[in-house]
């Protein structure tokens, strides 16, 4: 119960953050209504866009490792761990990156989990994290572990969580572009002619908001599906980098043991939602694959036995 609460709380102290800043960056450009007598300003508006859009994204992937530590109570290993198992698992993500041609070592980290995962996150190849599950470390051999690890190093390596953001911004500042070009030509389309001469809309105010809200909704969805694509090719080529740093055979081992524990369900609390599309592997399937940030398991294996070796 406390760690829903806790979560709850960063969720909107992140959102209250975010709004006063992008509020603050809205007053420093002199940005304000984008509505005059004329029509739409639409300088105006997509200066707005991108700003909410594009901002809250790029805060969110600055804040990530913290916000990864808070809800996923994520604790960082000292490199100097006397631990034996907990040094050899940073021993493993430094050999790893190493490896992948990092110069600035991650962050290792280990949360308490049953669920066989791990993630990679962070606002540069340089200010990462990468973090594995108690669950995972217990239930996987060493060169299952190695494979994971490759995967998620890959991941840091290819700059996926700055692109990932970088998308999801573009989606929100088009999505609330779109919206509200959409809802004004229809406010305007149902003017009379008395309107015009008064200077009065035809929708009116609430009207109009909740037609954005509408077409905000609709266009966030779609770009979803865009960006839930671009983040299972991802998956892909990180199981490629993963099969480079650690082999290829640990890379499908992994993927293999993956596969046995997700069909034997157990329980494990859920990420959050936030925290999922950076996640080995996730669970969605039938119609809401289309919305899932990772392929289904047996197509990544297969798409790693058809590689030639590497």
């Amino acid at each position: 119960m406390f760690t829903w609460v806790k979560r709850i709380g960063l969720f909107f102290l992140v959102n209250i953050l975010v709004m006063l800043t992008l509020s603050f960056v809205m007053k420093l450009l002199g940005v304000g209504h984008y509505v005059t007598a004329y029509g739409l300003d639409y300088r105006s508006l997509a200066v707005i866009c991108l700003v909410w859009g594009m901002g809250g994204s790029l805060i969110s992937l600055l804040l990530s490792r913290f916000m990864a530590k808070s809800m996923m109570g994520v604790e960082v290993i000292d490199p100097n761990t006397r631990d034996p198992e907990l040094s050899n698992l940073v021993h493993m993500v430094h050999t790893a990156a190493r490896s992948a041609g990092l110069t600035t070592m991650p962050e290792v980290g280990i949360y308490d989990s049953p669920d066989l995962n791990a993630f990679a996150t962070g606002p540069s190849r340089s200010r990462s994290l990468v973090a594995v599950s108690t669950g995972l470390l217990s239930r996987m051999s060493k060169a299952e572990v190695e494979g994971v690890i490759g995967h998620e190093i890959a991941h840091v390596a290819n700059g996926d969580m700055v692109t990932l953001t970088l998308i999801q911004g573009v989606v929100n500042a088009f999505a609330m572009f779109l919206a509200r070009i959409l809802a004004f030509a229809i406010s305007q389309a149902t003017r009379s002619e008395d309107d015009r001469e008064r200077g009065k809309g035809g929708l009116g105010t609430f009207a109009e908001f909740m037609l954005i809200q509408l077409f905000e909704m609709v266009f966030l969805v779609l770009g979803s599906m865009v960006v839930a694509w671009f983040s299972r090719w991802r998956e892909f080529r990180a199981d490629q980098g993963g099969a480079k740093v650690a082999g290829r055979e640990k890379m499908i081992a992994a993927l293999k043991k993956l596969q046995m524990a997700y069909e034997q369900p157990f329980d494990a609390e859920p990420a959050p939602a936030a925290m999922q599309a950076m996640q080995i592997s996730n669970r969605k399937g039938g119609f809401l694959r289309l919305f899932a940030s990772h392929p289904p398991l047996e197509e990544r294996i297969a798409a790693l036995e058809n590689t030639r070796a590497f």
